[in-house]
């Protein structure tokens, strides 16, 4: 019988399943594989065809990934049939199932780690449980966090010291405590779910104590980007780490290969003069009260500059989000995309000049990854973290002024505007005409070398990668 020693290196991931979770994961799986490591994902049948997708224009390259199907059990905690995806969650109720969905997975990840041994495994954070699971099979369970370095030590510092807990109004400021630099923060920045269950909390304290436990952590950037807080959360906290990305960057030879269709606003875009577009994107999981996206549709239209808008919303006789007459007046100088949008193309476009996000760590990195300059929005999650280090740390952008957590979720009970048109319109207009624009957009520039060096053979991210592979191959030798 062959031994552990003289197979090749196997590593299973498994994704959390939530688009911002799963494609830097599939990503990495990939970049895994084109290192000689055999690849394996784990996924749901709603969320199997994705993963296949996004995988296919690797294998030209000769780089392949396996997946794996597992089922998710939506019937056995009250989900709707389909509802594999954080996506498709609308509600509290919902997301509560969604999670005890999610512990209810264990028992197929101990079922398919014990058929196929690998000799690894790398799991989202949303699987506490995924590091006993790996110990009892005797391999070394890696965290995927799905956010940089800066956030990690930032939630992290927060978590331990809870510098919020004591101040008496959500408006009061507070200073992240044993933090590289000064940032400041309000309450109501930080995340705040209603009604939170125990065992909601109990999770959340599992994730945190799983990751003292577990081998390290895979992150998603790259040293040049964040250099003092990966320094900071390796040495102070003391957690072992790799940086290998941005993974989108890494994987981009695969992804030229691909034989996809020109979407249309690539072609509206090569229509327009350099940096004189913004590019209006807010993820997969906000989703805008109709007034919110009145506001932006008005602050666009006031602030004069061309645009893309990714909004989530159909096409209907009476659209009451949108201005009347709207579409007709921008027409030529805005486009609006109702659904996905080819989001990685668009902003490596000569003509994009800004782009405003929800600060999610993907699109963070993207935006980066092409040197636009951003206009900052954050939601939810770990989003007021990520703003802080592009427009206080970076340089690189402005903020539009949000200061609620957890608007555009389907935790905003709220029936009116949190960011007004006159706030939309003055960060746009600060990063595509002010004085500043132009060292803004210089130092996102200086972003972009630096991640593509990042990922060549001999930069930071592929030397880290490099390192990792080399030490789970030293594990099983």
């Amino acid at each position: 019988m062959e031994t552990k020693s003289h197979k090749q290196l196997h590593i299973f991931f498994f994704p959390y399943m939530v688009q911002g979770h799963f494609i830097p994961l599939i990503n990495i799986a990939r970049l895994f594989a084109s290192r000689g490591v055999k690849s394996t994902l784990i996924a749901t049948p709603l969320n199997a065809p994705l993963f296949s997708k996004a995988i296919q224009s690797s294998k030209k390259l000769g780089i392949d990934v396996d997946i794996l199907v597992i089922k998710f059990p939506t019937e056995e905690v009250g989900l709707p049939q389909g509802c594999e995806n954080a996506n498709l969650v609308t509600t509290l109720e919902m997301n509560e199932k969604f999670i005890k969905a999610t512990l209810l997975l264990q028992p197929q990840i101990e079922q398919i780690l014990d058929k196929h041994r690998p000799h690894c495994l790398v799991a989202d954070t949303f699987f506490p449980w995924a590091t006993d699971v790996a110990a009892k099979f005797g391999i070394p369970r890696i965290i995927f966090h799905g956010m940089g370095f800066f956030a990690l030590c930032a939630s992290r510092s927060v978590a331990l010291y809870e510098p919020h807990a004591k101040l008496s109004s959500d408006s009061e400021v507070f200073t992240i405590p044993n933090f590289p630099v000064e940032i400041k923060l309000t309450r109501s920045q930080m995340p705040n779910v209603p009604k939170q269950s125990a065992e909601i909390t109990k999770l959340i304290k599992e994730a945190r104590e799983s990751g003292e436990k577990s081998y390290g952590s895979i992150v998603n950037s790259f040293y040049e980007l964040e250099p003092a807080f990966a320094d900071h959360y390796r040495t102070v906290f003391g957690r072992k780490a790799w940086h290998i990305g941005p993974v989108s960057a890494a994987n981009k030879a695969a992804d030229d290969e691909a034989s996809l269709d020109q979407h249309e606003c690539l072609n509206w875009l090569s229509s327009k003069k350099p940096n004189s577009v913004v590019y209006i994107c807010f993820g997969s999981m906000t989703n805008f009260i109709d007034s919110q996206l009145l506001e932006i549709a008005a602050g666009l239209e006031a602030s004069g500059q061309e645009f893309i808008w990714v909004v989530k919303r159909e096409k209907n006789d009476k659209e009451e989000w949108l201005p009347e007459g709207f579409e007709e007046r921008m027409e030529g100088k805005g486009l609006i995309i109702r659904g996905w949008a080819p989001q990685v193309p668009i902003l490596e476009h000569q003509a994009i000049g800004a782009f405003v996000t929800h600060c999610g760590w993907n699109s963070i990195l993207e935006g980066a990854s092409a040197g636009v300059p951003m206009i900052t929005w954050p939601v939810s999650a770990d989003q007021f973290y990520n703003e802080k280090l592009v427009t206080e740390v970076l340089k690189t952008g402005v903020a539009v002024g949000a200061k609620q957590w957890g608007t555009g979720t389907f935790l905003d009970v709220k029936k009116e505007a949190s960011v007004k048109r006159e706030a939309i319109e003055k960060a746009v207009n600060q990063v595509m005409a002010s004085e500043e624009a132009e060292g803004m957009r210089g130092r996102a520039r200086v972003l972009r070398e630096m991640a593509m060096r990042a990922v060549e053979e001999g930069g930071s991210s592929f030397s880290d990668l490099t390192s990792l592979i080399q030490e789970m191959g030293s594990l099983v030798a």
